[in-house]
């Protein structure tokens, strides 16, 4: 049985690694499915992303790593998925993604949604508390693997004013001791 594990994972983060994991055991294949969402502004590429999900599920052998764009459920059909497995943190996700299941149940009839509770200490987590974390000079450590840790640092390095609160007004140089001496 082949699941399809669709979102935007920019960046993925160690809640969503679990719930690969976890559904790596469930089922004979997953394929974690980059979302190609005009509408959002990411903070990395879909190539990026891909990359970074691969590099991070390269010791399960059933995992692949793949982009898409379009509805899930045609591309669930265009992979024989049978499944789209979604993770579940609050009740508030319950009702997004309840809604989300049954509009895809109209869609296509042979593709169930299956719902895994994330585990206990990811239940705060998403990409979005990431970015804005790392946005404000936080650690970021210990919410994804060090290597999009990495990635993420080098973005708002460079981007983000708030990492390098250094002004760029002009400041009169200080003289120098024997300058001060000769005035």
């Amino acid at each position: 049985m082949i699941a399809i594990y669709p979102g935007s994972f920019d960046p993925i983060t160690l809640g969503h690694l679990d719930l690969i994991q976890r559904g790596s055991r469930l089922f004979e294949r997953v394929i974690v499915a980059v979302l190609r969402n005009p509408n959002k502004m990411p903070l990395f590429s879909v190539q990026q992303r891909l990359d970074q999900i691969r590099l991070s599920t390269q010791h399960l052998p059933n995992v692949e790593v793949d982009s898409f764009d379009g509805l899930t459920v045609n591309y669930a059909q265009m992979r024989h998925a049978q499944v789209l497995l979604r993770g579940l943190r609050a009740v508030s996700d319950f009702e997004v993604e309840l809604q989300m299941a049954h509009t895809n149940k109209t869609l296509s009839t042979q593709i169930e949604t299956v719902f895994l509770a994330t585990s206990n200490e990811y239940s705060f987590l998403s990409s979005s508390v990431v970015k804005e974390i790392a946005r404000f000079g936080g650690s970021i450590d210990h919410l994804v693997p060090p290597h999009i840790a990495l990635d993420i640092y080098q973005c708002y390095n460079h981007n983000s004013p708030m990492l390098n609160p250094i002004s760029t007004e002009a400041t009169p140089p200080l003289k120098s001791m024997s300058a001060q001496k000769e005035a």
